[in-house]
């Protein structure tokens, strides 16, 4: 697993739909080491801290993988890397295969996977396409949120290491598919709500 690219970017107003929207979705490779912080990575922020940014948002990453996907169902000219609004655009790191409570080392940062991705409407503003967020839902690629433990310096090629499994079989994919679809067996709720690193926003959404 390494990283690719890692992404950052600045509130900005763009015009869509006919009114202006504030947005931090737009966000672009840097060179060389970036610093990260508890909350973000220096120089990116997010526009709208009700629904965005926080402990439990503090990194998003996509996989490549993901992009090869999309690149067969979308005709378009810039696949650059982020462009789904990641900050870390990566290889071999997928939510199928991470772990709600999984500590992995970028760099010299340590970060513990914590939820996957629901998009708002600015996904749609990014691609302009006002279907992309049900999209991006129904195709069950959802990305990973991670959670600062350490911070540190990061740079696209660094390894990603895993470095503590967490104690549990639950996924970040399955947290997404519960969440979308409403449906779960009663002993994966039960789990759901033991797992010490799962955010508290999905905790009161579960219990």
């Amino acid at each position: 697993m390494n990283i690719l690219s890692v992404n950052v970017g600045l509130p900005r107003s763009v015009e869509w739909g006919g009114r202006t929207i504030t947005t931090a979705i737009f966000k672009y490779p840097i060179e060389g080491p970036v610093s990260l912080e508890p909350l973000n990575f220096v120089g990116d922020r997010q526009a709208d801290l009700t629904v965005h940014g926080g402990p439990d948002k503090a990194v998003y990453a996509y996989d490549t993988a993901h992009y090869t996907h999309w690149q067969h169902q979308i005709e378009r000219d810039d696949w650059a890397p982020g462009l789904f609004g990641e900050n870390l655009t990566t290889e071999g790191l997928l939510e199928s295969e991470v772990r709600i409570g999984d500590l992995f080392r970028a760099g010299s940062a340590l970060l513990r996977a914590v939820q996957p991705r629901f998009p708002c409407y600015k996904l749609n503003v990014r691609f302009d396409d006002s279907g992309m967020t049900r999209r991006f839902a129904r195709e069950g690629r959802s990305g990973i949120y991670f959670r600062v433990v350490e911070p540190g310096t990061v740079q696209a090629g660094d390894e990603i290491t895993l470095i503590e499994a967490a104690d549990t079989t639950i996924t970040i994919q399955t947290v997404s598919e519960i969440v979308l679809t409403r449906k779960a067996d009663k002993d994966v709720f039960a789990s759901l709500l033991t797992l010490p690193h799962l955010p508290d926003s999905l905790r009161r959404m579960f219990g």
